[in-house]
């Protein structure tokens, strides 16, 4: 079995009011489940992390233990953070380390077939809508 998971993170100001909003999809397209947070402010790559652990963690609670036998692919549109969990760059900015590890945890303990792949904003339309929600419902 093959599952998507799409994230995105933003702010409005960098940093800023910002959200972050994940979406499940199985390997015929269709949505089982969804995730979204309102963060406070935050940095929008702040955000892009938390949107990849809210997307980890919808994944485990849909998939519980069978996250070891599936394939996972994340999609974002955040080219840093993409370069970062592949291990292509490194991990500079000090607010950011504790997100990666984070990230790293729950991919070491349920997720050993993942990749992540970066895609364009116009393939990502659903992550941002729940990202702009989680926004739209905190800056109230």
């Amino acid at each position: 079995m093959d599952i998507k998971i799409f994230t995105d993170g933003g702010s409005r100001g960098n940093p800023g009011i910002s959200g972050a909003g994940a979406v499940v999809f199985d390997d015929k397209g269709i949505e089982l489940g969804t995730n979204l947070k309102f963060l406070g402010k935050k940095t929008n790559n702040w955000a892009e992390y938390e949107a990849v652990i809210l997307g980890l963690e919808l994944a485990h609670k849909l998939f519980d233990k069978k996250t070891q036998e599936i394939n996972f692919e994340m999609k974002m549109d955040s080219q840093l953070v993409q370069r970062q969990l592949k291990g292509e760059y490194r991990v500079k900015e000090d607010s950011l380390k504790e997100q990666f590890l984070r990230v790293h945890n729950l991919i070491v303990k349920y997720f050993p077939n993942i990749k992540f792949t970066h895609i364009p904003r116009e393939e990502n339309k659903r992550a941002d809508e729940l990202a702009n929600e989680a926004m739209d419902e905190g800056g109230l």
